[in-house]
Order: structure tokens, then C-alpha cells, then sequence
């Protein structure tokens, strides 16, 4: 199979955060009423958190008025009663808030991963092709789960909190607006150090993203191919090479430790002054009762004027945290936005044509394609395949056969000529028709975790055990499949590594026979298999050859030799086509080929 250049397309184009948010949207607004319903119930919190220092203040009052020895133990019971109501109603409320939120962010993320999934399905070979499979399952998996704690905790946190710091600060004007103003210019220092921190955590985070999708891309590519290692002895090079890509992740986890060390202790120092500040100014005032607004300045006032200052800095220190979540859900929202932004490059036209039946004529007009601009690989490829003819392609690695195969399926899409199926362009015909009536039969038999069963149904629950059982037997498949304990229960192993590439090959060809194809795709199906096994497949494919046209890519010229039509490739041209004999007459490039095999054997 022809090599394709696996350049890593860039992902990152850069969105705004008001960007972010409006296309956030789409997600939230079929869950947006339970948004407000917590909304909502945070406000009934918030007014019980702004009342908790008024009830304390106002009973330490109550007992400076009061002679203390005159204090009852009723009264302290209604007080503390009504505290413990104000609490219980508050613990209530939370519980409330959370379990809405969070469903209603669950929902989101679900849809969101969904999303993801689905467009990446859509993705056509090229594209997967140059995107690392490691960065599209951080897409769905990290990514989406950063996003988790953007919609269930970040965005209805921030509007907590700065809901709170808000009231808050309105409450502490109105019980001393000078102590107030000294506070508000620390929260100036606040707001300093947080659009700081903003601008550096934005960079580390982005920063750190990038890392865990390098990690993860290494992952997924190395340990598959992990045995590859083990045989050439390799095992210290990829040693190396992991803990390269993960002190680059260590680096980029310390810049993000590193910013936010720098901004929690500074808030704490700030929230620290803030009740130095208090205690400072507010002694003298009650000692000297100082009035504000006709009101005298009391121990109670200062009581809850402390219990304000110490719960706006609560907001403004977990703020710190938000922040950083903040910072982590816009990263991945970007990402993810732009996996959901990139459009297949292979996809139907408007006019595409449901076509449920083909005949099987094949036609090549004048193709031109490459993978990289202008690097071709078919030159003006012409060629025709008529009904139920069995068509092989034989050429030297890179010739272009794979590639023909590709461009029938529209796995990619050709820059010049024109391909036509039964004489329609398979531009006009929908994706789904063509790849639903054109079995395909690869050399590299991907098999799935699940049973054999699965393997060949692809979980498509329509196919009855009957018809399972008929295509397994039509493929001779059947020779091995029964001598297993569980039959076609028997459970897979990641990759099918439990059966021999004989055994895969021919589950692969049940699995396409029972999807009852009417043209049929063979890519050096034969390639990696024993002579005992090749003979059962060449049976198989005898009796496939009845199924409707067959095109065949092979090595072994002995598997091709009873061909309707042999073509030959070199560097993308047609040099020569014909059957085995015609060609063998002619003793050009196919009769070489021919020699050399036979005279190897």
C-alpha cells in the first residue's frame, strides 16, 4: 500500500473567550432552565450567607444593650435556633444547586463528546491520516473532561462567587463606607495580580495541553506497536524518547505550578492586610463611638463587618482556582472547537444520488492524483471494468494500485479526471451507497475487542446466526471456526492477536460477505499468509468471484492468474493490460515479473 505522508495538520487556531462562550451556548440552551433554576437557588444562598454576620451582630448588640446578667436562656435559644435554621436551609439549598448544575452540565458534556465523536467519524482518510490518533482521543476524552468541570463548577462558580463579592461589598458600604474604600483598594491589588495571572496562566495551560496530546499521541502509536520494539531491540530508544516527551510535560506542569504558586500566596498576603486594616481602624471607632449615617459604630458592626471581609475573601481566594479551571476549560473548548471546525475533505455534494444497486462498471477517465501537490501518484490513468469482471492491478511498491483502490471508495478525492461507477461520477453518488455496496478486503485485518460474531456483524443486530453461519461457511472460514470451544462466541483479543493472519483474513472476508456487497475490493489479501492457508482462501475467492465485479491488488502472480483483465502499473501509468497469457505473449513488464517470481519459487 502506498505511503502517505503523516504530517500532523495544525489544530490550535486561536478563538477568543467571547468566541468560546457564544458557541458554549449551543450546548447549554437545551438544558438552560435548569442553568437558572440554580441560578436562581445560588441567589436564595447568597442572601442566606449575606444574613448569617447580620444575625451574629445584631445578638452581640442586643447584649451590650441588654444587662448580660439578664440574658435568658430563651433568648439565646432563639438565636440559636434561628442560626442553625439560616445553616440547615443554606446545607439545603447547596445540595439543591449542585445536583441541578451538575446534571445539567453532564448533559452538556455528553452532547459535547458526542459531537466530537461523530465529526470525527465523518473525517476522511487524508485527515485521519495526518492527525496522530493520540491528539483525537485526548479531543474526546481529556479535553471533554476538562470541559466537565467548566460546566458543572467554573461558569456557575464565577457567577457565585462574584455574585457574593458584590453584596458583600454593598453590605460593608453601608456599615462604614471608609473601612470599605480600604478594602476596595486591595481588591485593586486583587484585580492586578488576577489579570497578570489571566495572561501567564493562559499561556501555561495551552502550553500543557500540547504536552499531554504529544504524551498521549506516543502512547497510543508505541504501545501498540510495542512487540515491533521488543523484536528489533529497541526497548531503551523508546525509553528515552517517552522520557523526552514527559519531562517536556513535566516542564510545562511546573509553569502552570509556577503561576499559580505565585498567585495564591499573594491573594492570602492581600486577604491578611484586609483583616489588619479592619482591626486597625475599627477598634478605635467602636471605643470612641463613631457614628455612619446616624448609626453609632458598634462591636456588633465590627463583628459583621470581620465575618463580610473574611467571606469576600473566600470568593476572591477560591476566584484563584476558577481561574485556573477557567483558563483549562477555554484551552479545551478551543481544541475541541477546532476538531468540530475542521470540514472533511472528502464529503457529498448537494446533488449526490442514493443509489441502492450496482451493476459493477468501473471507469477511470484520465485520473491524475497525489497525496502531496504535485508529487503524482496515477498519471492519466484510464481504464474500464465491466460487470462481474475479476480486474487485478500487479505493480511494484508505490505504483499506485493501493491508491486506485482508495480513490473507488472515495476514501480520497482525485484533483484531475473523472471516476465513474456504471457511468455515474462518484462524485455525484453518495458516500454511503458506494462504501455500503463495495466490500473491501484489506491486508492489515483490523479486528475488534468482542466475539467473532462481532468481528463479522460489526454489531449489526439485523443479521440472523443463520446468515452468520452461511457467509462463514461460504468463505471456508467455517474449518476453523467450529473447532473453537465457543464457536463464533469465541471472544477476540486486542487485535485479533489470537488467530493467525490466515484466520483474520478469512473472518474479514465473512464480515464482508455477510454485508452483501456487489463489487469487491481485495488489497494483498493474500500477502502475509502460508501456502496451506492461501489454497482455502483462493477457494474462498473463487467462489466470491460470483458475487458481482472483483478488483484484486496482489504480489503473488499465482493468485491473479485467472483474471478477466491484468493491469500493469509503474510510477502511477498503465505500461501494459490483458490476461495472464496475453501478457505472458507480449514478454514486457508483466512476463519480467512473472520470471523473477517463478524463478524464485
Amino acid at each position: 500500500m502506498e505511503k502517505v505522508e503523516k504530517k500532523d495538520i495544525t489544530l490550535m487556531k486561536n478563538y477568543t473567550d467571547r468566541e468560546i462562550i457564544r458557541r458554549s451556548m449551543h450546548y447549554i440552551k437545551p438544558v438552560a432552565w435548569m442553568f437558572l433554576l440554580g441560578i436562581f437557588i445560588i441567589l436564595i444562598n447568597v442572601g442566606l450567607n449575606i444574613l448569617l454576620p447580620r444575625i451574629t451582630g445584631s445578638y452581640m448588640d442586643s447584649l451590650d444593650d441588654k444587662n448580660l446578667a439578664n440574658e435568658t436562656l430563651w433568648d439565646i435559644l432563639i438565636f440559636c435556633v434561628g442560626y442553625l435554621v439560616v445553616i440547615i436551609l443554606n446545607m439545603g439549598f447547596t445540595y439543591l444547586e449542585t445536583v441541578i448544575i451538575q446534571r445539567a452540565g453532564q448533559k452538556v458534556i455528553y452532547d459535547v463528546r458526542q459531537d466530537v465523536f461523530n465529526h470525527i467519524e465523518t473525517f476522511s482518510h487524508e485527515q485521519l491520516s495526518k492527525i496522530p490518533v493520540g491528539r483525537l482521543v485526548t479531543r474526546v476524552t481529556n479535553d471533554t473532561n476538562s470541559l466537565n468541570d467548566f460546566y458543572t463548577n467554573v461558569i456557575v462558580n464565577l457567577f457565585k462567587y462574584s455574585l457574593s463579592i458584590i453584596t458583600i461589598l454593598i453590605n460593608m458600604f453601608f456599615i462604614n463606607w471608609l473601612m470599605s474604600l480600604y478594602i476596595c483598594c486591595i481588591l485593586v491589588g486583587i484585580i492586578i495580580i488576577t489579570i497578570i495571572y489571566r495572561h501567564y496562566s493562559q499561556i501555561a495551560f495551552k502550553e500543557e495541553r500540547k504536552q499531554v496530546s504529544n504524551l498521549n499521541s506516543f502512547l497510543s502509536e508505541n504501545l501498540s506497536g510495542i512487540k515491533l520494539t521488543q523484536i528489533f531491540n529497541q526497548e531503551n530508544r523508546k525509553v528515552n524518547e517517552f522520557a523526552l516527551i514527559n519531562r517536556s510535560l513535566l516542564r510545562a506542569k511546573k509553569q502552570v505550578m509556577y503561576v499559580f504558586a505565585f498567585y495564591r500566596p499573594s491573594i492570602t498576603f492581600l486577604y491578611y492586610l484586609a483583616i489588619g486594616i479592619v482591626f486597625f481602624t475599627g477598634f478605635p471607632m467602636v471605643l470612641n463611638e463613631a457614628t455612619f449615617l446616624g448609626t453609632t459604630f458598634t462591636m456588633g458592626l465590627l463583628t459583621t463587618f470581620y465575618s463580610y471581609t473574611e467571606n469576600l475573601f473566600g470568593p476572591v481566594q477560591n476566584l484563584a482556582e476558577i481561574f485556573d479551571k477557567l483558563q483549562s476549560g477555554i484551552v479545551s473548548s478551543g481544541r475541541i472547537f477546532n476538531i468540530l471546525d475542521m470540514k472533511p475533505t472528502v464529503e457529498n455534494t448537494i446533488n449526490a444520488k442514493e443509489i441502492d444497486e450496482f451493476k459493477g462498471k468501473i471507469e477511470f477517465k484520465n485520473v491524475w492524483f497525489s497525496y502531496i501537490k504535485d508529487e503524482w501518484i496515477l498519471k492519466d490513468v484510464s481504464f474500464v471494468i465491466y460487470p462481474g469482471q475479476t480486474v487485478a492491478f500487479v505493480g511494484a511498491t508505490g505504483a499506485g494500485k493501493s491508491t486506485i483502490l482508495n480513490l473507488i471508495v472515495r476514501d480520497y478525492d482525485i484533483q484531475k479526471g473523472q471516476i465513474l461507477i456504471d457511468d455515474v461520477d462518484i462524485k455525484d453518488i453518495k458516500i454511503e451507497s458506494i462504501r455500503k455496496k463495495v466490500g473491501q478486503m484489506l491486508q492489515d485485518v483490523f479486528m475488534f475487542s468482542g466475539s467473532i460474531k462481532d468481528n463479522i456483524t460489526l454489531n449489526n443486530d439485523d443479521l440472523t446466526d443463520e446468515e452468520i453461519n452461511a457467509a462463514i461457511k461460504y468463505v471456508n472460514a467455517d474449518y476453523f471456526i467450529n473447532k473453537l470451544p465457543n464457536g463464533i462466541n469465541t471472544e477476540v483479543s486486542e487485535r485479533g492477536s489470537n488467530f493467525s493472519a490466515g484466520q483474520r483474513q478469512l473472518i474479514s472476508f465473512a464480515r464482508t460477505v455477510v454485508a452483501k456487497p456487489q463489487i469487491l475490493i481485495l488489497d494483498e489479501a493474500t500477502a502475509n499468509i502460508d501456502t496451506e492457508t492461501e489454497v482455502i482462501i483462493q477457494d474462498s475467492l473463487a467462489k466470491m468471484r460470483s458475487i458481482g465485479t472483483m478488483i484484486v491488488v496482489a504480489h503473488r502472480l499465482s493468485t491473479i492468474q485467472h483474471a478477466d483483465n491484468i493491469i500493469c502499473l509503474s510510477h502511477g501509468e498503465i505500461l501494459e493490460q490483458g490476461t495472464n497469457k496475453e501478457l505472458l505473449k507480449k514478454k514486457g513488464y508483466y512476463y519480467k515479473l512473472y520470471q523473477l517470481q517463478f524463478e524464485e519459487i
